[in-house]
């Protein structure tokens, strides 16, 4: 695995990490921000964006309006995560193992008790699914949602991105752009 690869994968697995404990603190940030909110002006924060953005107005400058750019933001970042998956379960070809291990790795409501109980889950569902299935499925599952959520980017393209990079050399093209995509 080269140093970028490992870099994916290591920020992706972080990022998948946090997940449970994201959307948790959203979860309590949108209800402490809606019960707020509510005594404030008597609409839920999604009556109110709903009603600004149809309207076509930009929110005030204000803590509430913080918090809410705040919780839209990370809403945001969650569905793309969301996306990744429900991408890497319908479309890759070990889609809904991967999916599986995810879930009950990082995804789901509540952590399990450990390796053994989430490849017992998996047993249930997947014939012959043991423990060292369940660890290239996980880092299997981490790779492809890094280059799903990073940029998908193969060995097999660097000798065509030298190529481009030689080419922009001699017409005197930026060398910023190429170092930028490796």
């Amino acid at each position: 695995m080269k140093k970028d690869d490992k870099v994916i994968f290591h920020n992706t697995r972080l990022l998948l990490e946090h997940y449970r404990n994201v959307v948790w603190s959203l979860e309590v940030s949108v209800f402490q921000t809606n019960v707020n909110f509510q005594a404030e002006f008597g609409n839920t924060i999604e009556e109110f964006l709903e009603l600004s953005y149809e309207a076509g107005l930009d929110l005030p400058a204000s803590d509430v309006a913080a918090r809410i750019r705040s919780i839209n933001k990370s809403r945001n970042m969650l569905r793309i995560i969301d996306g990744a998956v429900a991408l890497l379960r319908e479309k890759y070809r070990n889609g809904e193992e991967c999916y599986w291990v995810l879930y009950y790795t990082y995804l789901s409501s509540q952590e399990f008790g450990g390796v053994d109980e989430i490849v017992e889950k998996l047993s249930e569902m997947f014939r012959d699914f043991s423990r060292s299935t369940y660890y290239r499925r996980k880092n299997e599952s981490i790779r492809r949602m890094g280059d799903l959520l990073w940029g998908f980017r193969t060995s097999c393209c660097d000798p065509a991105l030298e190529l481009l990079y030689a080419e922009q050399l001699i017409f005197g093209r930026c060398e910023d752009d190429f170092k930028s995509h490796r």
